[in-house]
C-alpha cells in the first residue's frame, strides 16, 4: 500500500459541520465565517487580548491583501526568501513591487536575519518572512530590524498553524517566557493557509491576523469588492440599506461551508499538532540509528514546530532523485526540497542582488518525508527503512545496517 506524503484529517464531524450552512440557505460569507474568525483569533491569542482575524479565500490572497493594505506598490521593495512556494514572490510582483531575495539560515530553511539588514535600501517597504514548513522564524531579530528601519513585517505562516515561539524582551531566546502561538502577531500581519497539505484544512482558505484595527478594517473592505456594507449586515438591517463601493476591491471571500469545516478543524488542531510532534520524534529516533548520514531537522530552544513537513538533507554525493525513485518503488511518496522562485522560468529575468547558495543547496539536497496524524508506528518504520536502504545503495563504500 502506498504511504502518501500527506492526508488531511477529515471525518464525520466535518461532514456534519458542512451540513449546517448547506441546510441553512446561507452558503456564502456569513455567520459561519464570523464564528470561524472569532474562534481562530481566540485560539492564536489569549483570553484577554485576541488579535483581529479576517478569513479569505486562500493564503495567496491573504498575502496580497496584506501588502495592498500596507500600501506596498510600484517602486517599493520587499525583502523575502526565494526558498518558498512561488506565491510568496508572486504577491510582491502582483502589487508592482520588487522582491529582494536573501538567503536562508545555514542550519534551517528560514530567512537569515543577519542578511536582511544588509538588503535594506531607501526603497524597502516591508520584510516578508516565511515560517517554512511550520518552523518559526527568528521573529525577535526581524522585528528589531523592521523597527530600526521603519519597515512593516509580514509573516507568511501558510504552514504554521499551531506552531509556537518564546519571546524574552522581544528576543527569540531563553526559557523564561510563556509560549505564544504563531498568529499572535509579532509582525504587523500574519497570513495562514488552509490548503489540504497544511495542518488543518478547509479545502482552500486563508486567514489574516493583526492587532491593528485599521488594517483589519482594510482587509474586510478589500476582500469584498471594496463594499462598505456586507451582505450579512444588509440582511440583518431593520430598514432598507444600500451598499457603496468606496475603493476598487477583490473577491477574496471564504464561504460559510469552508468556515464550518474550519471551525471543526480548529477544534482538532491541538491533537493534530501533538500527534505530528510524536511522529517527528519517532523519525528522529529511527533515522539517527538507521541513516546517520542523513541530516535531520531540529528546533531552536525558543521554537516549537507543528511539523507540517518533515524535511531531511541527504549526504553529499547522494542522488536525491534516485532516492525518491527507490522509495516510490517501495510504495512511499516523497517530495523534493522547497522550491526556489529565482530558479523558475517566471523569474528568469528578475534582478539578483544577493547570492543564494544555501537556498539552492537546500532545494537540491533536501527530501520531504510523509507525515500526517493517521500514520502508524509501522508506517514510520517502513519509511525510515526505505530511506536507509535508498541512501545506503549510493554510499561509496556502503555501511553496515541491520534491516
Amino acid at each position: 500500500m502506498l504511504i502518501p506524503i500527506a492526508i488531511p484529517l477529515l471525518g464525520e464531524a466535518e461532514a456534519d459541520a458542512a451540513r449546517r450552512p448547506l441546510l441553512s440557505g446561507w452558503v456564502s460569507q456569513g455567520p459561519e465565517v464570523e464564528a470561524f474568525e472569532r474562534e481562530f483569533a481566540a485560539h492564536v491569542g489569549d483570553q484577554t487580548s485576541a488579535p483581529h482575524a479576517c478569513a479569505v479565500s486562500n493564503c495567496t490572497t491573504a498575502l496580497h491583501l496584506a501588502l495592498v493594505a500596507l500600501g506596498v506598490g510600484p517602486g517599493d521593495e520587499v525583502i523575502t526568501v526565494s526558498h518558498s512556494f512561488i506565491a510568496t514572490a508572486n504577491v510582491i510582483m502582483q502589487v508592482g513591487a520588487t522582491p529582494v531575495f536573501v538567503d536562508i539560515e545555514e542550519d534551517g530553511h528560514n530567512i537569515d536575519p543577519l542578511l536582511v539588514e544588509d538588503a535594506v535600501t531607501s526603497r524597502t517597504r516591508a520584510i516578508l518572512c516565511v515560517h517554512q514548513m511550520g518552523m518559526p522564524c527568528d521573529l525577535g531579530r526581524l522585528r528589531r530590524i523592521a523597527d530600526r528601519h521603519g519597515l512593516a513585517l509580514v509573516e507568511d505562516a501558510a504552514c504554521a498553524a499551531g506552531s509556537e515561539i518564546r519571546l524574552v524582551g522581544g528576543v527569540a531566546e531563553g526559557m523564561d517566557a510563556e509560549w505564544r502561538r504563531i498568529g499572535d502577531p509579532v509582525g504587523d500581519i500574519v497570513c495562514f493557509s488552509f490548503h489540504p497539505r497544511k495542518v488543518i484544512t478547509t479545502g482552500e482558505g486563508g486567514m489574516l491576523t493583526t492587532r491593528d484595527s485599521g488594517l483589519d478594517a482594510r482587509f474586510r473592505l478589500l476582500r469584498q469588492h471594496g463594499m462598505d456594507l456586507s451582505d450579512r449586515a444588509r440582511h440583518l438591517a431593520s430598514s432598507v440599506a444600500f451598499e457603496s463601493y468606496v475603493v476598487p476591491g477583490f473577491n477574496y471571500r471564504m464561504t460559510d461551508i469552508q468556515a464550518a469545516v474550519g471551525r471543526c478543524q480548529l477544534e482538532r488542531l491541538p491533537g493534530i499538532v501533538a500527534r505530528r510532534r510524536e511522529l517527528a520524534d519517532g523519525y528522529g529516533t529511527l533515522l539517527t540509528s538507521l541513516a546517520p548520514e542523513v541530516r535531520l531537522p531540529s528546533e531552536p530552544a525558543w521554537a516549537r514546530s507543528n511539523w507540517q513537513s518533515y524535511c531531511v538533507r541527504l549526504p553529499d554525493g547522494v542522488n536525491r532523485n534516485a532516492v525518491m525513485q527507490r522509495m516510490m518503488d517501495d510504495g512511499i511518496a516523497t517530495r523534493r526540497g522547497i522550491m526556489c522562485a529565482h530558479r523558475e522560468p517566471a523569474y528568469a529575468g528578475a534582478e539578483r542582488r544577493h547570492p543564494l547558495p544555501r537556498s539552492e543547496e537546500a532545494q537540491d539536497r533536501c527530501l520531504i518525508l510523509p507525515l500526517y496524524p493517521q500514520m502508524t508506528e509501522d508506517d514510520l518504520e517502513r519509511v525510515s527503512h526505505s530511506l536507509s536502504r535508498a541512501v545506503d545503495a549510493q554510499m561509496p563504500f556502503g555501511r553496515a545496517v541491520t534491516i
